[in-house]
């Protein structure tokens, strides 16, 4: 395998994405393997998305979407989902003045129904105090899912069509994705899955229907820069056809 491009390369050759998508997975392994605690193996994982927060703007990363507890995620042990709340809390309070530091906006998806008021106030408040940041849009889903944002959207349509808002002729795959998560954002380029998992597990349904999907044996704990530079790597040496053929892809 040839050397990775440098940042300057990476930009030179607009190869770059625009919209990556992170699973990350593999906190609990990457404890048992270094044998620490489960909470000592999410908080590594905060630490990671530090990092990569950091990395985001030298590769000129317009939003980067991190998928931190999904709709199933409720279903593991309870101290585990209470671990996971008090990290979240902890991370919005601890991670929003450095995102205003860095003109970061942040935005959170999700169903915030089943929350504790204060985990829904420190969303509410982290969202709010980083609304006019303009460098780029980190984006966290949390009690989210596909399915679940497909459903939403069903609801939205059908008590839009019934108070006459929108007609059944101007339902196109165009107006459904307005009704979905991230409808003002661009579909993601790149997903990214972490700890070996070849899946993605019920994330982001409607918008990946033409991401480029990278799968990396390393647990979120470790994936680091370095591993970043990799994914994009592998990304800039495809070729993204969108149902084209191979000779009519020169524009895209």
């Amino acid at each position: 395998m040839s050397s990775i491009p440098s940042r300057e390369e990476f930009k030179k050759q607009r190869t770059l994405p625009r919209h990556v998508a992170i699973v990350m997975d593999g906190n609990s392994r990457w404890a048992t393997a270094n044998r620490k605690s489960v909470r000592a193996g999410h908080k590594a994982g905060v630490d990671a998305v530090r990092e990569l927060i950091e990395c985001c703007p030298k590769y000129d990363i317009e939003v980067l979407t991190l998928f931190a507890f999904s709709t199933e995620n409720w279903q593991r042990p309870a101290r585990e989902v209470k671990t996971l709340l008090a990290l979240l809390s902890w991370a919005l309070r601890a991670e929003t003045p450095r995102l205003n530091k860095n003109n970061v906006r942040l935005k959170i998806i999700g169903n915030r129904d089943n929350f504790p008021p204060r985990v829904i106030a420190r969303i509410e408040e982290a969202e709010r105090l980083t609304a006019g940041n303009t460098a780029w849009t980190l984006v966290v889903a949390v009690d989210y899912g596909g399915r679940w944002d497909l459903s939403q959207a069903t609801k939205q349509i059908a008590l839009d069509l019934a108070s006459n808002k929108i007609s059944e002729q101007q339902i196109t795959p165009e107006l459904i994705g307005q009704y979905t998560c991230l409808s003002d954002m661009p579909d993601p380029d790149l997903c990214i899955r972490t700890a070996g998992d070849h899946r993605i597990s019920n994330f982001m349904l409607w918008q990946f229907a033409y991401t480029e999907l990278y799968f990396t044996d390393l647990f979120w704990p470790d994936f680091d820069e370095q591993a970043f530079k990799a994914a994009l790597y592998e990304f800039a040496s495809r070729q993204r056809r969108f149902g084209k053929r191979d000779d009519d892809t020169s524009n895209e």
